[in-house]
């Protein structure tokens, strides 16, 4: 990438933002021509899915609420079956990663639009990013298909997030800003909305810590995490993607966790190699030491700081690089077992 050489392309994403969004729900349902659509939550957010049903009216023919971290095969077969029992023609997801990513697999599998309601801050509605967890392996994709057709983002419905949440959900957001600075297929339109995006999240997430329902640090938060989301969409994923996606599906970790704890450790291997993107990054922490700066950010939120928090333990760590090295995604620094042990020992 060059700032004037370059290949940007938007991708096709209607945006509904500000306090007070989810009722908008019934207006987008009848926008993208929907008549039975089935609500998708985790256990967890059962209430506010009987809420986006209620205000759906009998557009809503159901609720599933067995959405899972990683996304289960077992999972989606039992969501497609609830799907094609009740003749459902689309769906809501309302909720954090886990359900959105539902969604993307019944977009996958069953051609159902999707129309996302976001409640964290992992971002995983702006892209077409899916992924499937078989047997202990996170299958990941990218697909057009399953790229949400509206996204409702309401910072009301994330004032009641829990800060800790709040925490490793808005690092997991900076985190796919910081690939997206050092991409093959980066531009200077995803620089400057990686570099908002993280200004935004740096900002707003320690705030949140100190008051976590201060309406203006959640708007900023949700702001940052849609900017942080678009980047990830748009550009080619890299080290830190690939280690936590084998992370998480192989070892059965925390999505968000997982990516808060890695994040400085390959940001540290990384962005030697890339000077432009270690600048944007200064720039957006306000500190010439980026990594020291990440570092700071999620120890002074109290996010986990090392994956021997998660229950990994070093034994684990051979049968991840081994994966890792057997579909590498691109990255700006070559990397091999050696380089990988070294990082993984770090985080550890």
């Amino acid at each position: 990438m060059t700032l004037d050489s370059f290949v940007y392309e938007a991708l096709p994403m209607r945006v509904v933002f500000g306090a007070g969004s989810i009722g908008h729900l019934p207006e987008e349902a009848r926008r993208l021509t929907l008549r039975r659509v089935l609500v998708l939550s985790t256990p967890d957010q059962r209430e506010l899915a009987e809420r986006a049903s209620d205000l759906l009216g009998d557009t809503a023919v159901g609720v599933f609420d067995r959405a899972r971290m990683h996304v289960p095969r077992e999972t989606v077969i039992a969501a497609e079956g609830s799907a094609e029992k009740l003749g459902a023609d689309g769906c809501v997801a309302i909720g954090g990663g886990s359900t959105i990513g539902l969604g993307k697999a019944l977009a996958l599998r069953l051609g159902l639009p999707v129309l996302a309601v976001p409640t964290t801050y992992a971002g995983s509605e702006m892209t077409p990013i899916w992924g499937i967890t078989d047997n202990a392996r996170k299958q990941t994709g990218r697909d057009r298909s399953v790229l949400p057709r509206t996204v409702v983002y309401d910072p009301e419905l994330t004032l009641s997030l829990p800060v800790a949440i709040s925490a490793t959900s808005g690092l997991n957001a900076v985190a796919h800003a910081v690939e997206a600075l050092y991409a093959p297929d980066g531009s200077p339109v995803i620089t400057a909305m990686a570099e908002q995006g993280v200004r935004d999240l740096a900002a707003a997430l320690p705030a949140i810590g100190k008051h976590p329902s201060d309406p203006t640090a959640r708007t900023a938060a949700l702001r940052g995490a849609w900017l942080c989301g678009a980047c990830l969409g748009a550009t080619a994923m890299g080290l830190h993607h690939k280690l936590c996606h084998v992370l998480g599906g192989k070892l059965d970790l925390p999505h968000a966790e997982t990516h808060s704890i890695v994040l400085p450790h390959v940001a540290a291997f990384n962005l030697p190699a890339v000077p432009r993107a270690r600048a944007a990054l200064a720039r957006a922490l306000h500190d010439d030491d980026p990594v020291a700066a990440l570092k700071s950010l999620a120890r002074g939120l109290g996010a986990p700081l090392r994956l021997s928090e998660l229950g990994v333990r070093e034994s684990d760590l051979r049968a991840v690089i081994d994966e890792v090295l057997t579909g590498p995604y691109a990255n700006p620094r070559p990397v091999g077992r050696a380089e990988l042990e070294q990082l993984l020992a770090e985080a550890l």
